[in-house]
Order: C-alpha cells, then sequence, then structure tokens
C-alpha cells in the first residue's frame, strides 16, 4: 500500500529536510512539503494530498503536530481518510489507523474529545444560568438593538467567512466557469464540474449560482459568466461538453473521457449509457470541426 509522506514547517527560517528523511526511510513513495501554521486549517497543500488519497493508501507523519494543532483537527481528518479507505500514520505516536492498535487508541482519542465536548458544554450552561440570575444577558448589546453599524459588522463577517470557504474550492469550478460561460448553459457547466468531484464534494445549482454571484461581487469573476446563455443546436451539445472535457485537461485520454461522460449521465448519440472511445473521437473531431476547441484554449 502506497505510503504518502506530509511534512510541515511554520517559518522559512525551518527546513523540513529532517522530516523528509525520516519519512523515506518509513519507505513513503511520495513525500509533500508545506509551509503554514500548525493552527491553521487552511492549508492548500494538505488539502491536495486528502483529495488525491485513494483507497488503501496511507498518509504519513513524523509526529502528529505536523499534521494537527487540535484533537478535533486530527480527528476530522482521520474521518476524511476513513471515508476514502485510505489510512494515517504517525511515526513518533503509537497511532496507525490500518493496526487494531492504532485504532484503540484512535477510540480513546475521540472518547477524550467528546468528553472534553461534553464538559465545556457544561460549564458554558452553568456560567449562562449563573449570569441570568444576576441579571446578565448574553450576547451583544448592538444586535439585540438592531445598531445598523452593529448588524453590517456581523453581515460583513459572514460574508468574509463564506468567501473564506469559497476559497477552498475555487480550483473545482472557478477554471470551468471562466471558461464555459455564458456559452455553455449552466445545467451542463454543473454536470462538467461535478464529473470529476467525489459526491460529498459535489455542487447543486442554486449553490454554484451563489458563489459565482459572490466572486462576481468581488472582483474574481468577469460580469459577462452571469450572462444569459446562447441558444445551442441540439446537435452540438454533446460536441460542446466533450470540448469542455479536453480544454480542462487537453492530456487527458478518450478512456477517460468516456469515464467523465458516464458518470455525468451523458448518453451516447445512438442514447447508449456505455461509453466507447471512438465516439469520444468522432465528438472531439466535430468540436474540432465547429471550432469549440480553440475557442477554449
Amino acid at each position: 500500500m502506497p505510503l504518502i509522506g506530509y511534512a510541515r514547517i511554520s517559518t522559512e527560517d525551518q527546513t523540513a529536510l529532517p522530516q523528509v528523511l525520516e519519512l523515506r526511510s518509513a519507505g513513503c513513495v511520495e513525500i509533500v512539503e508545506e509551509q503554514a501554521s500548525g493552527g491553521s486549517r487552511t492549508r492548500p497543500v494538505l488539502a491536495r494530498v486528502l483529495d488525491q488519497l485513494r483507497v488503501g493508501d496511507t498518509l504519513v507523519v513524523v509526529r502528529i503536530d505536523r499534521l494537527a494543532r487540535s484533537l478535533s483537527h486530527l480527528l476530522e481528518i482521520i474521518e476524511r481518510l476513513e471515508a476514502k479507505g485510505a489510512f494515517f500514520r504517525s511515526l513518533m505516536d503509537p497511532i496507525d489507523t490500518s493496526s487494531p492498535q492504532g485504532k484503540f487508541t484512535l477510540q480513546v482519542l475521540g472518547a477524550a474529545a467528546e468528553f472534553e465536548r461534553a464538559l465545556i458544554q457544561e460549564r458554558t450552561k452553568a456560567g449562562l444560568a449563573s449570569a441570568r440570575t444576576k441579571g446578565r444577558v448574553g450576547g451583544n448589546p448592538g444586535l439585540r438593538a438592531r445598531d445598523p453599524a452593529a448588524l453590517r459588522k456581523v453581515r460583513l463577517a459572514r460574508e468574509d467567512g463564506y468567501i473564506e470557504r469559497l476559497n477552498k474550492t475555487a480550483q473545482d469550478w472557478v477554471p470551468h466557469v471562466r471558461r464555459l460561460r455564458p456559452d455553455m448553459a449552466w445545467e451542463d457547466v454543473l454536470r462538467i464540474v461535478n464529473g470529476p468531484l467525489p459526491r460529498e464534494r459535489q455542487w447543486t445549482q442554486s449553490r454554484l449560482l451563489r458563489a459565482v454571484n459572490a466572486y462576481v461581487r468581488d472582483g474574481f469573476l468577469p460580469e459577462n459568466v452571469l450572462g444569459r446563455a446562447g441558444r445551442r443546436e441540439t446537435d452540438d451539445r454533446l460536441p460542446a461538453i466533450v470540448a469542455a472535457i479536453k480544454g480542462a485537461d487537453p492530456d487527458i485520454t478518450l478512456w477517460a473521457i468516456c469515464t467523465r461522460l458516464e458518470a455525468m449521465r451523458e448518453r451516447t448519440p445512438r442514447g447508449r449509457t456505455s461509453w466507447q472511445p471512438s465516439s469520444v473521437k468522432m465528438l472531439i473531431e466535430r468540436a474540432e470541426k465547429l471550432g469549440l476547441l480553440s475557442a477554449l484554449r
């Protein structure tokens, strides 16, 4: 089973070489490095590694603190790995989720985290009850009074949080929207966006439109992507979809395009559900004649 190493340093003054050497000694076939704060959950390299792991892969770190600084974050990452059928191993800590002992340790950590959350909730409830008996009411006074400045501050904070969440997934949808809109209908853009994504990360059309509107408002996308899509001849629809897939990845194979179209539940020109490379090749040739591929480059 492939071992994928992850090495993290916090500042440019540090070096990841000691971690890399230990990971290499442990048999990691691939090692990725990242400079980021351990307290930050927004780490692009780690996010990419987690997305690319496959069934049977093992994510390896030298120490737990190289991956996460809090128990909740660690458990969150391990849950993502388990959902993909992958494992986690820390060289310096007794955690290896591919072994019974490692799973037991993880269960103990999970129970400890749940107990800690319960204690915090009880203390919070007790503190609020004590405050109420003394005539104090929690919350923001400005919000309770419906103060416009306070309301605006909360709204901006929510918008900033939403944009920050969108930025973590921008690589999944922004390039497609930029290339395909407004030439292609939103329904087809959505299917192309969702094609390579696992089910838990797929978009609905309303969510995608909200995200695009937010990016247009902040200047990350041009306004024309929100324009009305022109009418497309029925015979041109499949060539346009195949051109969009190939335009996003010029080196993609015919078989890979077949797999993508089947995942999108697109039927062949003859109405079949199973695609063959010959059908895809024919659509690519038609797309080239229509100038669809050159328009997407």
